[in-house]
């Protein structure tokens, strides 16, 4: 039964974090293609409009493998995960529903009105196809996110005579506390992941000398995005996440800071390695109360730590848990780093020509995705136990009719697929790069 459950784990973490590798650029490039578009529709620029709509090219490639690499995870939840549909499905059901019906098509619809439909509704209605393409994107992206917010911190339900939940009100799912801040983190992370995208490209296009003035506006439109999304992206979003999961999940926040002892005036550890049979963090680096400070604003606040809490109630994997968080957060130290010095090199003229950190830019395109990454494991595998946090445990929701043969065996399957996918892919996105943002312009010609 272990070894079922721990590959129904792993099928649906490596499904999900494959797929999260491309609806995190697509809603980060519908904000940057909607911006693009915007100011092409008031100053009547024909270099942004291009821009925008290379863009939009690089969009539906993504949209169109994170459309196929998502359906199966539907599924999951109906052959690894049956229990758990029974249980939550009142609830999530119509979430995901809402992010099927209203986001989805929506997004799908204006997206082929923006890159195919300009001949017959004209620049006002392509304006406004990109700016629909943008508000489906990320309103498919809180629909889902809603879903998530609810097995973290359930609200709005309530348990029916055969013990599953049921919806008592939508207004209270989709305005779950805890959804509002771990929206704002999710959009700001993928905000970065099309901003550094969109600043790598434009980088390397300078650095081959090719589309010079297209990329002049890919690398000042990512820079100054990506510095602001880095910004927002630890304060306010993560600290108001951050002091939710001190509030109603103390024991996975003891996790993700390798918090083993109660303390009044925690620590804060920058680094260190969680010693678990000896209960401890080894080789700590720590700045003395600052933990408190930022859970409870008190330098003196007492913050549990997991000898709190029934080891059964621990988070099952605390080291994974609290490297994934570290890595996340060192990430998005760097990240900041990196667009503030771009923006102050920008702000003095020299960034376009300074080789060094275009390379950096460059380099930096496959980062975002490793910190978000890194951040849903955070999430996720701090919840554990549970699948509905307090509610219901992982275990009750697997299902256990599935031998492990199969569930291996469908496993390995998918990550053939995959790499297919990936393949293809990258293929279809190096083409465009290759074509540039100049409609009709030879491959390899500035």
């Amino acid at each position: 039964m272990g070894d079922l459950l721990l590959i129904h784990r792993l099928h649906f973490g490596f499904t999900l974090v494959f797929h999260y590798l491309f609806p995190q650029l697509t809603m980060g490039l519908a904000l940057l293609i909607a911006l693009l578009e915007s100011l092409s529709y008031w100053k009547k620029d024909e270099a942004l409009h291009e821009a925008a709509r290379f863009w939009a090219r690089v969009f539906g490639i993504n949209f169109v493998i994170g459309v196929v690499t998502g359906i199966p995870m539907e599924f999951q939840f109906g052959t690894n995960w049956a229990p758990f549909s029974r249980y939550a499905g009142g609830v999530i059901g119509q979430t995901l529903a809402l992010e099927g019906v209203f986001a989805f098509f929506a997004e799908s619809t204006f997206l082929g009105l923006f890159l195919y439909g300009e001949g017959r509704i004209g620049r006002k209605g392509t304006w406004a196809a990109a700016v629909l393409v943008f508000v489906g994107s990320w309103l498919s992206g809180y629909f889902i996110t809603a879903t998530n917010a609810f097995m973290q911190h359930p609200v709005g339900y309530a348990v029916d005579a055969s013990g599953k939940l049921a919806m008592v009100s939508l207004w209270q799912v989709l305005t779950n506390p805890w959804l509002v801040w771990e929206y704002a983190h999710v959009m700001t992370g993928a905000t970065q992941t099309g901003a550094f995208a969109m600043a790598g490209v434009g980088a390397l296009y300078l650095l081959q000398g090719r589309f010079e003035a297209q990329a002049r506006t890919f690398v000042r439109t990512g820079v100054l995005v990506g510095a602001l999304a880095s910004v927002l992206q630890i304060f306010p979003s993560g600290d108001a996440q951050g002091r939710l999961v001190a509030q109603h999940q103390p024991a996975t926040l003891a996790a993700l800071e390798g918090l083993f002892r109660s303390a009044p005036g925690a620590p804060l550890a920058f680094v260190g390695q969680p010693d678990m049979q000896r209960r401890r963090l080894d080789n700590p680096i720590e700045l003395g109360h600052a933990l408190s400070f930022l859970t409870w604003r008190r330098w003196t606040a007492r913050v549990e730590g997991l000898d709190a809490f029934p080891v059964e109630d621990w988070p099952t994997n605390v080291p994974l848990v609290y490297y994934a968080y570290h890595v996340m957060v060192g990430l998005g130290t760097f990240f900041i780093a990196i667009q503030l010095g771009a923006a102050f090199l920008l702000w003095r003229r020299k960034l376009f020509a300074s080789r060094p950190m275009l390379w950096v830019l460059l380099l930096a395109i496959p980062f975002p995705y490793v910190a978000n990454t890194a951040g849903w494991v955070a999430a996720e595998a701090g919840r554990q136990p549970w699948l509905v946090h307090g509610l219901y445990r992982t275990p009750q929701g697997a299902s256990y009719h599935v031998s492990s043969g199969n569930a291996l065996f469908s496993l390995l399957g998918f990550t053939g697929a995959y790499a297919l996918l990936a393949i293809l892919f990258l293929f279809l996105v190096g083409r465009e790069l290759a074509r540039g943002p100049v409609e009709g312009a030879p491959a390899h010609e500035g």
